[in-house]
């Protein structure tokens, strides 16, 4: 195993003059979010792959509404992991240009990130499949932690959530910036992904086919492991670490 410093790490980061930061699963379960396909993942229940169904969605919407009372409807509760504040950091502090998640929990832009490429979308709205009324998350979440289905006041129709469900294509506006981020980055931090799931996973692709660099922190081995230029494997203490280097000016 590679046991690269946290001084070098900083010294990319300072010394790029465009990083973004990928964002996976892993760095919320800092935050108590459990990940997808882990071996504690949410994958690992009964019936868990149903939840992004889309056919499912409109064949029975109540039970992607009962799978994710807890899991989208319960966010609120949770809190930012030390890994989505140190990226509002260093964005504020002008070392990170934007973050390009995999994550459908909104913890990103809660930390306080501005530029946020929610690739696999997001729960923020919900809208009516038929006229496009749109709700927002604050306004869905009490009563879908209820058990209540929200429906259009006008079509009667089950609200459904911004987040690209299986069956449906990415948001295309959203993975054309996000492409075009990655091709335009002389650095990305590569964090709680491990780079399985595609087109999403292709991104740091781009950014070394354009001559950029890539780190990678994150406990289990990705593809792409061998052609980054840092890698670690804890993130809680990766960013404990980084965020106490005396360079940085934040």
């Amino acid at each position: 195993m590679r046991t690269d410093s946290i001084s070098a790490l900083a010294e990319l980061i300072r010394e790029a003059p465009r990083c973004v930061a990928f964002t996976g699963a892993g760095i919320s379960t800092l935050s108590g979010i459990r990940d997808f396909r882990g071996k504690n993942g949410l994958y690992t229940t009964v019936n868990a792959d149903r939840m992004f169904d889309i056919d499912l969605f409109y064949l029975d919407p109540s039970i992607y509404y009962k799978l994710a009372k807890d899991f989208i409807y319960g966010l609120d509760e949770k809190e930012p992991s030390i890994v989505h504040h140190s990226l509002a950091t260093l964005e504020k502090a002008g070392y990170v240009d934007a973050v390009i998640t995999q994550n459908i929990d909104l913890l990103h832009t809660k930390a306080g990130s501005k530029r946020v490429l929610e690739i696999h979308g997001t729960p923020a709205v919900h809208r009516c499949p038929d006229c496009g009324h749109v709700q927002t998350f604050d306004e869905i979440a009490p009563s879908a932690r209820e058990g209540i289905i929200p429906l259009c006041p006008d079509c009667k129709r089950a609200l459904k959530p911004d987040i690209t469900f299986f069956g449906e294509a990415l948001p295309q506006k959203t993975l054309e910036e996000a492409i075009e981020e990655s091709r335009k980055a002389d650095l990305m931090l590569v964090l709680g992904s491990s780079l399985l799931v595609h087109p999403a996973a292709g991104l740091p692709e781009r950014t070394l086919r354009a001559g950029g660099k890539i780190v990678i922190v994150n406990d289990q081995n990705t593809p792409l492991d061998d052609r980054a230029t840092l890698r670690f494997y804890n993130l809680q203490e990766t960013f404990e670490k980084l965020m106490g280097d005396p360079g940085f000016t934040l």
